[in-house]
């Protein structure tokens, strides 16, 4: 199956995780239409499509010297981190998302430690200030 995502996320957090899901393609709606025209038309040939700076980026990490970026502090975290992150910024209870993602409450709460650790962030309301700020960034 081929999957372009066309989306009005950043692509800094998302394009790689949606690579390696997957996907043959990431670019945002704000693209211009002869770019997703492009891309639409790369995909269907069996290529991958990614925007300009992101395939420099691809290839220094590929070779294993990345440049310096300015790059959104969220890649660091793992899918299901990021998931849990915007659940938080979105207002949900520790109990609404473990329910949500079928998972326990001491699971969820072990994703908040990861994240406040990989974020160094020093508590539970700095973990959510800046999961609410994200979100809200997102949109």
């Amino acid at each position: 199956m081929l999957v372009l995502i066309v989306s009005m996320y950043d692509e800094s957090v998302y394009v790689e995780r949606v690579l390696r899901a997957g996907a043959k393609g990431y670019l945002t709606k704000r693209e211009a239409s002869d770019q997703i025209i492009l891309a639409i038309r790369k995909v269907l040939k069996g290529g991958i499509y990614v925007s300009d700076n992101w395939k420099e980026k691809l290839m220094y990490k590929f070779v294993g010297k990345a440049p310096a970026t300015n790059d959104s502090y969220a890649v660091s975290l793992s899918d299901r981190e990021l998931e849990v992150l915007q659940f938080t910024g979105q207002a949900y209870s520790t109990r609404q998302i473990a329910e949500h993602l079928h998972v326990s409450v001491k699971t969820i709460e072990s994703h908040y430690a990861n994240i406040k650790n990989k974020l160094d962030l020093k508590n539970s309301h700095d973990l959510i200030r800046h999961a609410v700020k994200w979100c809200l960034s997102e949109k």
